[in-house]
């Protein structure tokens, strides 16, 4: 399938998390724009998340809400945290797809708790997700990039750039996720590949743990005025966070590496 319209016209790319919320908004925006997506969640609940986690029926439909802008779709349920599993499953992509052009590590969970009340466990499965999963996913895509060149783009957070407590798991994997970028994008500038993040402030998606509410209200509200955004509105909505996807897998940002790009709406300046 051919397509000369579009931002990211004929462009093939990856994304993780893609079954609903962000991830399903990022394969939209850039088939709306003329990408082939290849779509990759783990569609199953992680016992350390307090929140439910997408099911395959999600997935199936993003892939439909993909194809309704004529664009291919594939569709993979995998875990993140297995590399060899997600490399397995770019492959199978791109033998589908006849290539790839870029990858949105997009993937991410969220668990809240004070510095005493947060166990080994959730760090362990947020840094894995978060973090390691980041880097399976930069793994899986780079041999399909390193002889053309292309985007690298991975979702980091407002807490990947300030302090943001009561999830430390999770402030530090962003964090992590900006160092690892940074760094891969002065390895591969050589070879015109290009590592950026997005730092989102709070989106409307189904990451939303209610106990971090219970946590600032009753516990911490002396903290609440960390998490309060410069503009007028207390969640961005995912299209605006697309639309910074859209920007960094096309050739507009060709001359842009190792960035991050906020789309936080003031609460970094905070």
């Amino acid at each position: 399938m051919t397509d000369t319209r579009g931002r990211v016209a004929g462009k093939r790319v990856l994304i993780t998390g893609a079954a609903r919320g962000m991830g399903r908004s990022h394969a939209v925006r850039l088939a709306e724009e003329g990408a082939d997506l290849i779509l990759v969640d783990i569609c199953e609940w992680i016992p350390e998340i307090e929140y439910p986690l997408a099911s395959p029926a999600d997935l199936q439909e993003t892939a439909r809400l993909v194809e309704q802008h004529n664009r291919r779709a594939v569709t993979h349920v995998v875990d993140v945290r297995d590399g060899a599993a997600l490399a397995a499953a770019v492959n199978d992509g791109v033998d589908q797809l006849g290539g790839l052009d870029a990858a949105v590590s997009n993937a991410g969970v969220l668990t809240v708790g004070t510095w005493d009340t947060t166990t080994a466990e959730q760090w362990r499965t947020v840094l894995d997700v978060n973090l390691i999963g980041t880097w399976n996913t930069c793994a899986a895509a780079l041999p399909h990039l390193v002889s053309h060149g292309g985007s690298l783009v991975n979702i980091s957070s407002a807490a990947g750039l300030k302090g943001t407590p009561l999830h430390l798991p999770y402030t530090a994997s962003k964090h992590g996720v900006v160092g690892l970028s940074r760094a891969l994008a002065n390895e591969l500038a050589a070879v015109n590949v290009r590592v950026n993040t997005v730092h989102p402030t709070g989106v409307e998606t189904g990451m939303r743990p209610e106990s971090l509410h219970q946590v600032l209200g009753e516990g911490r509200p002396d903290l609440v005025p960390i998490f309060l955004n410069a503009l007028p509105i207390v969640m961005a909505e995912p299209i605006d966070i697309s639309n910074a996807v859209l920007y960094l897998v096309s050739d507009e940002s060709r001359y842009v590496t190792g960035t991050e790009l906020k789309v936080d709406a003031g609460v970094t300046i905070r």
